[in-house]
């Protein structure tokens, strides 16, 4: 039996859809626990980013982000 999860972007609420456990987008997902050092301290932080919205934000950044292919 096929299942379908849906997945959200945080950033601009598209769905982002997955077919068997296997999402079938461009898709950041992001899992974090926060350490000792910050004032989060004990929290996990979870959350996901289309494409898009991924772009959008690493353009905003100071320093750009390393990119290598792994392929």
């Amino acid at each position: 039996m096929e299942t379908k999860k849906v997945l959200r972007c945080n950033g601009c609420g598209k769905n982002i859809s997955s077919e068997n456990g296997m999402i079938r987008e461009g898709v950041l997902q992001v899992d974090w626990n926060w350490g000792y050092f910050s004032e989060k301290d004990g929290e996990k932080h979870s959350f996901c980013l289309c494409e898009a919205c991924y772009d959008r934000i690493r353009k905003s950044f100071v320093l750009p982000v390393t990119v290598e292919d792994y392929l």
